[in-house]
């Protein structure tokens, strides 16, 4: 089913996993991941692309085991940066003959050491989307609540995910974030320049202050200053920074939803526990609004 339809029906839940690094005897215990987020009955489920292209192959056989073998949308990704055109055809045409119909179209994040050879065919996301346009997917894009780290200004930014749209995305699924303001902003402002397509927050529960760095270096994603007061005083007792995590995480997405968001997309970080604590504390809300 394309993804475009599935929102043009109904407010969607998705979840975001990844291939294992290493590839012997990981992809079996990734399918049982995503056999584990179908019991949560997700309207999608999106497989990212490996740096350079290295992970190609498991998007594919994984975007494969979510379409065919467990019966769920697949979308995935290709991020253009660190691709040929020929590896770009030949994932797209693997991915046609499996019947997958959704693709996430990124330029991906540029490597600490850039030599220039990064985004030599793909230098944005809009060249990726035009270039797989004969293909026929329905093409999804990313965007930033608070605006791409390499964009000059929000507005900047906000220009090119309306070029995103006008190459063809028909979604756009948001960075993590954890101050919802931000989401709010963004959809306001583009709304404002003409993006007409949904627009899916996506969250990542923060139930471990030690991603903290990490998802400011990835990101920069701001932690309001109430939940970082939570995170610094139980940070050293791990099953109460757990709680609070899935807690912030359902209060995010409750607000969302009250507030008109289309969808939530979950990065789970190939963790159903992650999932299945999440939800489960929102049984009623997805069960009434979703």
């Amino acid at each position: 089913m394309r993804i475009d339809e599935i929102l043009s029906r109904k407010r969607t839940l998705s979840f975001e996993v990844f291939p294992p690094k290493k590839q012997e005897g990981e992809k079996e215990k990734l399918f049982a991941v995503i056999d584990a987020l179908k019991a949560l009955s997700p309207d999608f489920i999106s497989v990212t692309y490996g740096a350079g292209g290295s992970d190609s192959k498991g998007t594919v056989e994984i975007a494969d085991y979510i379409q065919n073998r467990a019966h769920i949308t697949a979308l995935a990704h290709i991020t253009g940066g660190p691709s040929t055109p020929q590896t770009v055809d030949a994932v797209a045409s693997s991915l046609r003959e499996k019947g997958i119909e959704n693709v996430l179209c990124l330029r991906g994040d540029r490597p600490l050491t850039y030599d220039g050879e990064y985004c030599k065919h793909f230098a944005h996301a809009t060249d990726l989307a035009a270039y797989l346009a004969p293909y026929g997917f329905t093409l999804g894009a990313a965007c930033y609540p608070e605006g791409h780290t390499e964009c000059e200004s929000l507005y900047a930014d906000l220009v090119n995910m309306k070029k995103k749209q006008d190459a063809g995305a028909r979604f756009f699924i948001t960075q993590l974030f954890y101050d919802n303001s931000y989401y709010y902003r963004l959809v306001n402002e583009a709304r404002k320049i003409g993006v007409t397509v949904p627009i899916i927050p996506g969250i990542m529960p923060l139930v471990n202050p030690k991603n903290i760095r990490r998802i400011k270096e990835m990101c920069g994603s701001a932690i309001p200053l109430e939940f970082r007061n939570m995170i610094e005083i139980y940070a050293s007792r791990p099953a109460v920074m757990e709680e609070i995590g899935y807690n912030y995480a359902v209060y995010q997405i409750i607000d969302l939803i009250a507030k008109g968001a289309p969808g939530i997309h979950l990065y789970v970080m190939n963790n159903p526990r992650t999932a299945n604590a999440v939800c489960g504390r929102l049984e009623r809300v997805l069960h009434e609004l979703f």
